[in-house]
């Protein structure tokens, strides 16, 4: 893991961005804003499963005219996540026409691409920008490879067929994004907005490009970075694209707020998004979010499948558990949990943990050591084995964490 590159600091709602804060979490919405009432109860399903910011579309008058209902069903409810407002085309018009929507929103998404063209690419942003001084907002230059500023690739791919050797169209693509993001970065500031009110996003759908795109622009500004495929895909692709791509740039110390833009499955909840993205920080080590349990595969010694049901039950318990112990239990988010198969690995793995059960598998007796804090515990037998050990992990929650004490 590389040190944090170093970034200004932005303030999003009461939420603080950049290298001297944890990466963020953020998410969005794919209801319609217009109807106030869906969107609340989105954004809330998103905020209590962990989103730290939330994007929600404006696109037309009808979803401007329904932020102040959205943002006060929240306060009535207790959630204030900030609300960050996605703009496209008509933001300009949007900001001006509803002022209190401008004011309750958190920060505003402004893609240079599409903003108009011309000399109303400059007049449209410029109200975008004016507004956000106005009501003290910060804005996230949101570049995308598929709403790429066509003024400027035009005039970058024009120099570039003027070489004795053109580059790659891929390579003069990526460059215009960075210099479309600066570029506006720059102009929002001769325009009085702070140095410290601007975010940058580049996103594209390729994991490789996005690694190039993050690098060369981690290298020429100290804006804070937003990270993120722009569609990532469903299912298994989805997530395992966005861990290959936010991971390695994590790891090299880019980035200051991420999201996983996966398709979620027909009728599914939107919070997998989130889940992934915490999932991903705390595989890398930079941030904890809840208990860990630990898992063998399983293999030929294991063909029973007790400790898959328990290991599947004991992380669903943790999951039920966890609003209740985050507020009960200070740091309980650290504790790991091993659930292990067989005696090959269960008993190394287990004493790892802070609390960890091995149990039989093919051909072993049916006696399942359990360990705490790298110690032999006890042994549980018979078909009580699940509720002992749920018991066991209450009551180690309960000693370690509700005294505030922390393992060496």
């Amino acid at each position: 893991m590389n040190a944090r590159r170093k970034t200004t600091q932005v303030n999003v709602g009461g939420v603080w961005i950049g290298s001297d804060y944890p990466v963020r979490v953020q998410s969005m919405t794919n209801t319609d804003t217009a109807d106030a009432e869906a969107t609340a109860i989105q954004v809330a399903q998103l905020a209590r499963a962990g989103s730290e910011i939330v994007r929600i579309t404006v696109n037309n008058k009808a979803a401007a005219a329904a932020v102040p209902e959205i943002v006060q069903r929240l306060e009535d409810i207790g959630i204030t996540v900030p609300l960050v407002g996605d703009f496209h085309y008509n933001g300009h018009v949007l900001l001006r026409e509803y002022p209190e929507t401008a004011r309750l929103l958190a920060k505003y998404r402004i893609n240079p691409g599409n903003v108009g063209t011309g000399a109303s690419h400059d007049k449209n942003f410029a109200t975008m920008v004016e507004v956000a001084k106005d009501f003290d907002k910060p804005v996230r230059i949101g570049v995308n490879w598929g709403s790429l500023d066509q003024q400027v690739l035009a005039r970058m791919m024009d120099e570039n067929s003027r070489l004795e050797r053109p580059r790659a169209a891929t390579d003069v693509m990526i460059d215009a994004m960075i210099v479309s993001a600066l570029e506006s970065a720059r102009a929002a500031e001769e325009l009085g907005l702070g140095h410290d009110k601007v975010l940058i996003s580049a996103k594209v759908s390729s994991v490789p490009e996005l690694w190039q795109v993050y690098r060369l622009l981690a290298a020429q500004c100290d804006y804070p970075l937003h990270l993120g495929l722009t569609e990532a895909g469903m299912g298994d692709k989805g997530v395992v694209a966005s861990t290959a791509g936010l991971s390695v740039l994590l790891a090299e110390g880019i980035g200051d707020t991420i999201r996983v833009s996966i398709t979620p499955e027909p009728g599914a909840p939107r919070r997998k998004e989130v889940e992934v993205a915490q999932q991903i920080l705390q595989s890398l080590g930079l941030r904890q979010f809840a208990p860990q349990v630990t898992a063998c595969p399983g293999c030929g010694r294991t063909t029973s499948t007790l400790f898959q049901e328990l290991a599947q039950q004991i992380q669903g318990y943790i999951r039920d558990q966890m609003p209740e112990w985050k507020g009960r239990y200070p740091g309980v988010e650290t504790l790991q949990v091993a659930v292990m198969g067989c005696i090959v690995n269960g008993p190394g793995e287990s004493k790892h943990a802070d609390i960890g059960i091995s149990l039989p598998g093919t051909g072993e007796d049916p006696r399942a050591p359990v360990y705490q804090d790298g110690k032999l515990l006890t042994t549980l037998k018979g078909k009580d084995i699940v509720p002992e050990f749920k018991r066991l992990l209450d009551a180690y929650v309960e000693r370690r964490y509700g005294q505030g004490v922390t393992r060496p």
